[in-house]
């Protein structure tokens, strides 16, 4: 079992090695942006050989129990088959985080869903979508809280917009990003005729405290307004929520979850920071086109996911053609097997959601 080559582990043991003689200086601390930036790359690296190197010791382990093992014991054999089984999950789960190389992968993720084209059925998809990666986030042991939502008129939701917390989140996340597409039988129909919803999924990281980004009083809107609630002694009697447009870009961002106006604000203040970043990191990849400055259409033929579940069932990427007729498990959060095909395939090259070129073949699937 040789897999070093695959995760760079010589690599990375000697850029350990490296970084550990730059902490221990006696210097180290008068450069406070600089001492944590080789803290936060020690980190990195010891995340990828850490596990490595006890999944090579533990196979190593087994390997010598096999060794002596009696050709007749079964028992045992099974319990080796198992053993090996899951060394092999652990090995793919280190390769799938290895394809999460960009700066902001390992931050915590503010995903957005936005009902689109569709009415009551696209606000139910939307809805639908929430749960999905509400179920997904739980399996991953992330934590999820509610920044902001608006009800549909008549069910589900028309938009909403979550903090994902945990390792790594935003790197698997941004996968989502794009316009998704619903097939089936109208709950809402009573002639249970076939309909299409779409809705929008919006990913971005959110930044840490130390990225700086200057935000001038003067550019920003801010409105306050009575808070959603339940109605009773849930309902929040004063202006709560808050709602902040950034004026030269014309972003706007609102919170409403907290029941302080203080705490709503800073919230607000933190995602408006971190779609400022955003926009500013996309510019710097050519290959991005800018999600906040040409997006499409949340209709036909911008979508990067379709879900069917009328006539057949079949969940289809249309970005890199990986598909599953497995979509009720889908919808439950089983989403690793697209996520994984979009970052396997984006490890050469960047992602283009939107453009031209990432919508080959969607025509014939409409």
């Amino acid at each position: 079992m040789s897999l070093g080559g695959i995760f760079d582990v010589d690599a990375k043991a000697l850029e350990i090695k490296a970084l550990e003689g730059e902490i221990s200086k006696e210097d180290f601390w008068r450069d406070e942006a600089r001492s944590k930036e080789i803290i936060s790359k020690l980190k990195d690296a010891k995340a990828v050989v850490e596990p490595f190197l006890k999944i090579e010791n533990d196979f190593k382990y087994i390997k010598e129990i096999i060794s002596i093992a009696l050709p007749e014991d079964n028992e045992s054999l099974a319990h080796f088959k198992k053993d090996i089984a899951g060394l092999r999950q652990r090995v793919d789960e280190l390769e799938f985080r290895s394809f999460l190389r960009d700066e902001a992968d390992k931050n915590n993720a503010i995903l957005s869903i936005n009902a689109g084209a569709g009415g009551t059925e696209s606000c139910d998809w939307a809805a639908m979508l929430i749960r999905m990666y509400v179920k997904w986030a739980e399996g991953k042991g992330y934590q999820i809280m509610l920044i902001d939502q608006l009800a549909g008129e008549e069910a589900g939701i028309k938009n909403a917009t979550f903090l994902v917390k945990g390792g790594w989140a935003y790197g698997f996340l941004k996968s989502e990003s794009g316009v998704h597409r619903l097939v089936r039988i109208s709950p809402f129909d009573s002639n249970k005729r076939r309909h299409t919803s779409f809705a929008s999924v919006d990913v971005i990281p959110e930044i840490s405290d130390d990225v700086k980004i200057d935000l001038k009083e003067a550019d920003l809107k801010i409105d306050t307004y009575r808070a959603g609630g339940k109605g009773g002694q849930h309902v929040n009697k004063t202006d709560s929520a808050v709602r902040i447009t950034h004026m030269p870009s014309g972003i706007v961002v609102q919170c409403q979850n907290e029941r302080s106006q203080y705490k709503n604000k800073a919230m607000a203040i933190k995602i408006l920071t971190s779609r400022l970043y955003e926009k500013e990191r996309m510019k710097k990849v050519k290959e991005i086109e800018n999600a906040y400055e040409s997006k499409k259409e949340i209709a036909w033929g911008s979508q990067i996911r379709s879900y069917v579940l009328h006539p057949y069932s079949m969940v289809k990427d249309h970005r890199t053609a990986y598909e599953t007729s497995q979509a009720q498990a889908v919808l439950n959060g089983d989403i690793d097997g697209l996520i994984e095909a979009y970052l396997k395939g984006n490890k050469k090259k960047p992602a283009c959601p939107g453009k031209d070129d990432c919508q080959a073949g969607e025509a014939s699937n409409q």
